[in-house]
């Protein structure tokens, strides 16, 4: 779009460029207390939010640290503290085992899809399609369907357990955050 000059005279000439940047600078979202900024990466924003404290404990431990740093783009379903407690008893402990660290890296990376997608995006693949499913495959190689229930969107792991989308479009500089109530288990 090209930039709409408006010129007012009045006691000295002022300029007013339109669609140049806007008026307003829209807010950082924030996820769990802390500002999310579209110029960090996920790992930059994640270590500050205290709702994602085992997610990012789970993904030092995997080892994922650069590659969630890295250029992406990613789109990261973030499951909160919360969605990791809800597992069974011992599960979490059991992933963070060094012995089961492949196991851990898969359960990470089927909540990781390659591009950029919001919310908006994924809700009208969802519409748009005949069985009312957006599929998408991870960077595990696993499965996951998007559904729209009402006005919330619904992450559906392998398994059939749906996820909803809490804080949607969180923007990164290498992706995109959705914070998710639950954990998607890969088969």
């Amino acid at each position: 779009m090209k930039p709409v000059t408006f010129v007012f005279a009045a006691a000295g000439v002022v300029a007013l460029n339109l669609f140049a940047a806007p008026l307003f600078a829209a807010t950082d979202p924030m996820v769990g207390g802390a500002a999310m900024y579209d110029t960090k990466n996920i790992i930059e924003n994640a270590v500050n939010s205290a709702d994602h404290t085992t997610l990012v404990a789970a993904v030092k431990a995997a080892g994922l640290v650069d590659a969630l740093s890295g250029p992406g783009p990613f789109t990261v379903f973030a499951p909160t503290n919360e969605a990791f407690a809800a597992l069974p008893a011992g599960t979490v402990d059991t992933l963070l085992k060094p012995e089961n660290k492949a196991m851990l890296t898969k359960v990470l990376t089927a909540h990781v899809v390659a591009g950029s997608l919001s919310t908006a995006e994924i809700m009208a693949k969802a519409k748009a399609s005949p069985t009312g499913f957006y599929n998408m495959i991870t960077l595990s190689g696993d499965a996951l369907s998007a559904q729209v229930k009402g006005r919330n969107l619904y992450i559906i792991d392998e398994s059939g357990h749906a996820s909803k989308v809490t804080i949607s479009d969180v923007n990164q500089s290498n992706g995109v955050i959705q914070v998710v109530d639950a954990v998607l288990v890969p088969k």
